[in-house]
């Protein structure tokens, strides 16, 4: 005797059952592709399909539609890239020792020093044309440089930046073990270490070289960060991460890099 299949449409129940699965999908995803994105009031949708593409993520009209805001206050134009100013040439470097005759009252004659200017001498040489830049467009702020930077042309601050990248920098000998907020950052507060942009293996393209750097200017650079007094950093992100730090931190940090000298 042939037992009749489970699984058959002559079965009342069967039947029922798929048509209420079926019916449960098409009202969920009305609801959900549908009538629930049409209630969005600050998305700018034009038609059904329009609504069905945005709630599977197809389009993105906020991010069309969001208004782009711009900075009331000079920013950098500086576009940095891995060994853009390596390899500089003799000629370009004696040209910046040249150039360098009238920095050496606050930066030294060797690039050392010795009025709590920053030690330029070692230093990065991205870095130091990006910074020469920003003086120039006003995107970092100082009554003394904004007197001698006017008159340099894209190859000054090139040759400026092979110049002082050739000079030996200042001894780095061990100060005592580093703050944790130098060796590890705080990662609850999102605070990377120190390091992690401004060490000589974990360096950043643009970020300074720190050790040796005296510590006054090191915790004003740090407190004008804080304050926004200083805003020549690429997306703000000193900023975001000096505001994070407790002003012992910013204490401890200065002390640690400015001993290394």
């Amino acid at each position: 005797m042939m037992q009749e299949r489970v699984a058959s449409s002559r079965i009342g129940w069967f039947t029922a059952a798929i048509g209420t699965t079926v019916t449960i999908a098409i009202v969920a995803a009305i609801v959900g592709f549908v009538w629930l994105p049409s209630l969005q009031t600050d998305a700018e949708l034009h038609g059904i399909w329009d609504t069905i593409c945005s709630a599977a993520g197809l389009i993105q009209n906020r991010a069309a539609h969001a208004p782009v805001v711009q900075a009331d206050y000079p920013t950098t134009r500086v576009e940095l890239a891995p060994q853009m100013l390596e390899g500089a040439s003799a000629e370009s470097i004696g040209r910046g020792a040249t150039l360098a005759l009238r920095c050496t009252m606050c930066h030294g004659a060797r690039g050392l020093s010795e009025a709590n200017s920053p030690n330029l001498a070692g230093e990065f040489p991205e870095t130091i044309y990006k910074e020469l830049m920003d003086f120039k467009t006003g995107a970092r702020v100082s009554a003394v440089m904004a007197v001698m930077v006017p008159s340099l042309s894209d190859q000054d601050m090139r040759d400026l930046a092979a110049y002082y990248a050739y000079l030996p920098r200042p001894s780095d000998a061990a100060v005592g073990e580093p703050p944790p907020i130098v060796e590890s950052g705080a990662p609850l507060r999102g605070i990377a270490p120190c390091g992690a942009c401004h060490g000589e293996i974990g360096h950043k393209t643009g970020a300074a070289w720190l050790e040796g750097e005296p510590e006054p200017y090191l915790r004003a650079q740090l407190d004008d960060f804080a304050s926004g007094a200083r805003h020549n950093d690429i997306d703000g992100q000193m900023r975001n991460i000096v505001r994070r730090m407790t002003p012992q931190e910013i204490e401890a940090a200065s002390r640690f890099y400015g001993g290394r000298s």
